[in-house]
């Protein structure tokens, strides 16, 4: 259905600023502009309407019993269309956030708990893209990152400590059926093996000479390139993973993962969260990192 007859929203709101203050020359102070400019907009809204608003007489101005019942009507009308845009422009202008992070870490550690960072922001547009290690990411497409690094000093970025590493064997309840071997044990075991090239994650070979067993052989493996599907091969009973802690902790909470050894080892580095140090950072940037420190107290 047209919209007619829909008069202008200039002289709409010349009309109710001028019926507000019984005064041309008020409304046009408000409206930023001249007493005449204002008055021509009234008279152009009382031809269109075919009647007059006002009744002018010498200093001073008051309003028709058709003006008085319009002026109620066109100021309900303005605000609710004030109401609305401006409920309107507050839903579509957001914050925009990228954060970057290991696969590992936005499916074990990220996902169980971002929902309490996306209530908490509704004015943020999040944006989560996964890398393998912190060096396969470039400070020109994230604002915030969560990283394992061994040597914090990185070029460019900021860094702020949130847990040291610690690995360890873990396997689905069943597989050991509640047992747990010694390292050397564990070599008769499927290993599943994170097949990685860039050797920033802790290998079952490092695990074992940190344990004290020099380059054993690893009779029975599955290789993978994702660690998230070699930990659902564990949890469904097809070998022994390797497990950080944090990354790994909500599995073995809920049982679905146990530790199939009391070893464990490190190679010296933590989780990081980082931001680049080149650009300035945006409040939503900045409430994502607090609130990842929040998520990581000290053990």
């Amino acid at each position: 259905m047209a919209l007619t007859p829909l008069p202008p929203l200039a002289c709409l709101q010349a009309f109710e600023a001028s019926a507000r203050y019984l005064s041309f020359t008020r409304a046009g102070q408000e409206l930023h502009l001249s007493t005449s400019a204002v008055s021509r907009q009234i008279s152009q809204l009382e031809e269109f309407l075919g009647r007059r608003l006002f009744v002018r007489e010498h200093n001073a101005l008051r309003l028709t019993p058709a003006g008085e019942t319009y002026a109620v009507d066109v100021r309900r009308m303005l605000e609710l269309c004030t109401s609305v845009t401006s409920s309107l422009m507050a839903r579509v202008v957001k914050s925009r956030l990228t954060v970057s992070c290991t696969a590992g870490i936005s499916v074990f550690w990220l996902a169980p708990r971002i929902g309490s960072f996306i209530d908490g922001n509704p004015d943020v547009d999040l944006r989560i893209i996964v890398r393998d290690h912190f060096g396969a990411v470039s400070p020109a497409e994230y604002d915030v990152g969560i990283f394992y690094l061994r040597n914090p000093e990185v070029h460019g970025t900021h860094t702020r400590k949130l847990f040291d590493e610690e690995v360890f064997p873990v396997c689905s309840p069943t597989y050991l059926e509640g047992r747990k071997l010694k390292p050397v044990e564990l070599l008769s075991c499927t290993l599943l093996v994170l097949e990685d090239a860039e050797r920033s994650w802790m290998s079952w070979h490092t695990w074992f000479e940190q344990a004290g067993l020099e380059r054993p052989a690893l009779n029975q493996t599955i290789i993978v390139n994702s660690y998230p599907l070699i930990v659902q091969l564990a949890t469904h009973g097809k070998g022994v993973a390797l497990g950080w802690n944090r990354v790994i902790d909500p599995l073995l909470e809920h049982g679905a993962l146990v530790r199939a050894s009391d070893s464990h080892a490190s190679m010296g580095g933590s989780y990081f969260v980082t931001w680049p140090s080149e650009r300035a950072e945006t409040p939503a940037a900045r409430r994502f990192r607090e609130w990842v420190v929040s998520q990581t107290p000290a053990s």
